[in-house]
C-alpha cells in the first residue's frame, strides 16, 4: 500500500543517529571555551571510578575535547550569580584563530556557574555565532551546578551538532518534497516530542530515543488498560531495556552515561543489560556458565539463522527445548534450523556435562536470572513491590521470556501489546509534545522564600511554553508539573519530589521517598538544589481499533517443548490473529504472529482484550 503523502498532518521521527555517533566515537571536532583555571575540567572528571579493579578496561574515557582545543577566558561569575571578573571579550580574537587552525567545526562554551548567571555566556555565544555555524552554551543545555557533568553534557551535544543538523535538514528536505504541510516532531529521551528547532538547538537530546520510544508505547498502554504500575520489558537480540511505569508515567533520570560520558538531560529511566536472544552462551575461567553480555547480534546471528553463526546463543535454547517454531518463517526472512542449534548447545553441554536438554534449560534460566536482576534494579531497589506491578512485553524475544520471569518475581499479570513488532513507531505515535527546564536553585527549607522561587518557576515555565506557543497550541492544552530536587544539607546527591504548596509539603514529601529509598528518615535540615519544569501537551492520546480476529486457522498445530516441572510435552500452537477476545488459552502455549512469540508457561492462562493486547494471568 503507498501512503498518500499529500494526506499527511503531522510526521513524528525517532532516530538512532546521536546515540550511534556517540558511541561510536563519530562527533565532530569540538572546541572549549572556559573559565581561566578550569580548562582540565574534562580531564580530571570525578573520583568515581565505575570499574577501578578491572583491569581489563581503562580507569575513565578520553577527554571528549583534547587539552589543546580546551581554551580559557579570563572572567569569573559567583555561585549567587554576581560577576566578579567582568568577561574580556578581547581575548576571543586569539581563541577563535587557534580554533579556526585546528578545523574546529562545533564549540562548546561552559563558565564557571554559568547556570547562576548566563551574561557571560550569551555574550560569547553571540560573538563567536560570526565565526561557527555551531555553538552550544552550557546554560542553555544544562542550566546544572556540578561542573564536570555540565561541561561533559554541553561538550556532547557540540560534537553531535553538525552531524544532527545535517540529519534533521535532509530530513526537513525530503519531508518538504513530499507532504510539504506535514509539521515534523522529533523523540526526544525523556518520552516526548520536540519540533525541529528545539532538535537543532539541543539535540544531545535526541540520544537514547530508541528505548524511550518503547517505554512511551508501553506507557501508553499501561494507561489504557488502567494498570497503576507497570514494567517494561524489551527484550532484543542484544539487550534488554526495562523502565518503571507509575501512575500512567515512565520513570525519568536526570542524568544518564553514553559511552562512558556523564549526560545532564531528562531520559526515561531505562537500565539496560547485555542479555537478548543473541546473547551468547559460554563458560568462563571458573568453569561457571555465563549468558552475554556478548551477542551474535543479527549477523552472523544465532547459529540456528544459518547465516555464519557459530556460537549458542539463548535464541538456540529457546529454539532446542521447543519454544519457537522451527516451520515457521520470522519476519518474512528468517528460517530456523533446529539441526544447528542442536549442534551448538550439545558441544556446551559437553563441556559441563549436561544433556542436551539440561543444557539448553541452563542458558534461558542464566538469561533469566540476568534480566530479573534488571526488574529488580528499577523496582525493588528503588523502593517498590513487583508484586505490585504488571509486566509489559515487548520486542523479539521478550514475550518468550515473559511468563517465567513474571512467575519468579511474584508478578500476577503480563502484556503483550498488540503490534510489538513496530511497538517503537506506536510510541512515537502517543508521545506527546514536551520540553523540560532545570535551574539550580540553592535553599535551605527552614529559611525558605516562596517569591523568588515562584518567579523563578515562572521563568522556567515561559521557556517550556514558548516552542509549543510558537506552533500555536493553546496555553489551556498543556500541563505544566513542578518539581525540586532535594537533599539532606551537605549531602551529595538528591532526590526528586513533586512540587509542594509550601517548604513543610516538600520536606514531609522528602521524607517519605527518601525512608521508601533507604528505610529512614534523619529528620536533620534539607535544602533545595534543584528547580525543575516539564510541559506537556495534554489531548495527543490515539485511540486504537478494537481487534477483528481473522478466520484462517492456519499456522495451528502441536510441536515437542521440555518445561522443567512437566519434562517432554506436546504444545499447542495458535495463530496470534485468530484469538477471538476473551477466548481463554491455557499453558502450556505457544502463540504466534510474523514477528514474535509469546509462550504461555504451565499453569498459566492467557486471552486477547478488545484491542488485541495478550493478557496473560500467571496464577501467583
Amino acid at each position: 500500500m503507498c501512503l498518500d503523502a499529500g494526506l499527511l498532518a503531522s510526521v513524528a521521527h525517532g532516530t538512532t543517529v546521536v546515540t550511534n555517533a556517540i558511541v561510536e566515537g563519530r562527533g565532530a571536532r569540538v572546541g572549549l571555551i572556559t573559565t581561566r583555571g578550569f580548562r582540565d575540567v574534562l580531564e580530571i572528571g570525578r573520583q568515581s571510578r565505575l570499574h577501578l579493579y578491572d583491569s581489563r578496561l581503562p580507569a575513565k574515557p578520553e577527554p571528549l575535547v583534547p587539552r589543546r582545543l580546551r581554551l580559557e577566558v579570563t572572567e569569573r561569575v559567583g555561585p549567587d550569580g554576581s560577576i566578579l571578573i567582568p568577561l574580556d571579550v578581547n581575548e576571543l580574537a586569539a581563541i577563535v584563530k587557534t580554533f579556526e587552525q585546528e578545523g574546529v567545526e562545533s564549540v562548546a562554551v561552559c563558565l564557571l556557574h554559568g547556570y547562576a548567571n548566563p551574561t557571560h555566556e550569551r555574550a560569547l555565544k553571540a560573538a563567536l555565532a560570526r565565526h561557527f555555524a555551531h555553538v552550544s552554551v552550557s546554560s542553555d543545555i544544562n542550566a546544572e551546578f556540578r561542573e564536570y557533568e555540565r561541561t561533559s553534557t554541553t561538550a556532547l551535544n557540540a560534537a553531535v551538532m553538525p552531524l544532527a543538523n545535517r540529519y534533521v535538514g535532509e530530513l526537513v528536505d525530503a519531508l518538504g518534497r513530499r507532504a510539504s504541510g506535514a509539521a515534523l516532531h522529533l523523540l526526544h529521551s525523556a518520552g516526548g516530542m520536540m519540533s525541529v528547532e528545539a532538535a537543532r538547538a539541543r539535540p544531545l537530546a535526541m540520544a537514547a530515543s530508541g528505548p524511550a520510544a518503547g517505554v512511551a508505547a508501553a506507557t501508553y498502554v499501561a494507561l489504557r488498560l488502567g494498570l497503576g504500575r507497570a514494567l517494561a520489558f524489551d527484550m532484543g537480540g542484544t539487550t534488554t531495556d526495562v523502565c518503571l511505569i507509575t501512575d500512567g508515567v515512565a520513570e525519568t533520570a536526570a542524568q544518564r552515561r553514553l559511552a562512558g560520558y556523564p549526560v545532564r538531560l531528562p531520559m526515561v529511566a531505562v537500565e539496560s543489560i547485555g542479555a537478548g536472544g543473541g546473547s551468547i552462551a559460554h563458560v568462563d575461567v571458573a568453569n561457571a556458565l555465563k549468558v552475554g553480555p556478548r551477542s551474535a547480534g543479527a549477523v552472523p546471528g544465532p547459529a540456528c539463522y544459518g547465516i555464519g553463526g557459530t556460537e549458542p546463543t539463548v535464541t538456540d535454547a529457546n529454539l532446542v527445548l521447543g519454544y519457537l517454531n522451527p516451520e515457521r518463517v520470522y519476519g518474512g526472512s528468517i528460517h530456523l534450523e533446529r539441526a544447528r542449534a542442536v549442534t551448538v548447545i550439545e558441544s556446551l553441554g559437553r563441556r559441563l556435562g549436561l544433556s542436551l536438554v539440561e543444557m539448553a534449560q541452563g542458558v534461558v534460566e542464566v538469561a533469566n536470572a540476568n534480566m530479573l536482576r534488571a526488574l529488580r534494579l528499577v523496582s525493588v531497589q528503588r523502593g517498590y513491590d513487583l508484586r505490585d506491578f504488571a509486566l509489559i512485553a515487548y520486542g523479539g524475544a521478550g514475550p518468550i521470556h515473559a511468563g517465567a520471569l513474571a512467575r519468579q518475581a511474584g508478578i500476577a499479570r503480563v502484556v503483550v501489546p498488540v503490534h510489538s513488532g513496530a511497538f517503537s513507531a506506536l510510541g512515537c505515535l502517543v508521545s506527546p509534545l514536551r520540553y523540560d527546564a532545570v535551574q539550580t536553585w540553592r535553599a535551605r527549607l527552614d529559611a525558605w522564600d516562596a517569591k523568588p522561587v515562584e518567579d523563578r518557576f515562572r521563568e522556567l515555565e515561559e521557556r517550556c511554553l514558548a516552542p509549543l506557543l510558537d506552533e500555536g497550541i493553546a496555553v489551556e492544552r498543556v500541563a505544566l508539573e513542578r518539581s525540586c530536587d532535594l537533599r539532606y544539607t551537605g549531602q551529595n546527591y538528591e532526590l526528586a519530589v513533586a512540587w509542594g504548596d509550601d517548604a513543610g509539603a516538600l520536606r514531609a514529601a522528602f521524607e517519605a521517598r527518601h525512608r521508601q529509598l533507604y528505610g529512614y528518615a534523619t529528620g536533620e535540615s534539607v535544602e533545595c538544589v534543584n528547580l525543575r519544569v516539564v510541559a506537556r501537551v495534554m489531548d495527543t492520546a490515539l485511540e486504537l481499533p478494537t481487534f477483528e480476529p481473522a478466520e484462517s486457522r492456519a499456522g495451528s498445530g502441536v510441536q515437542r517443548a521440555w518445561f522443567a516441572e512437566m519434562g517432554e510435552i506436546e504444545l499447542r500452537r495458535h495463530p496470534r490473529a485468530a484469538l477471538a477476545p476473551g477466548r481463554p488459552v491455557v499453558g502450556p502455549a505457544l502463540i504466534e504472529d510474523e514477528w514474535s512469540t509469546t509462550l504461555v508457561y504451565p499453569g498459566q492462562r492467557c486471552a486477547a482484550d478488545r484491542f488485541g493486547h495478550l493478557v496473560i494471568e500467571t496464577g501467583v
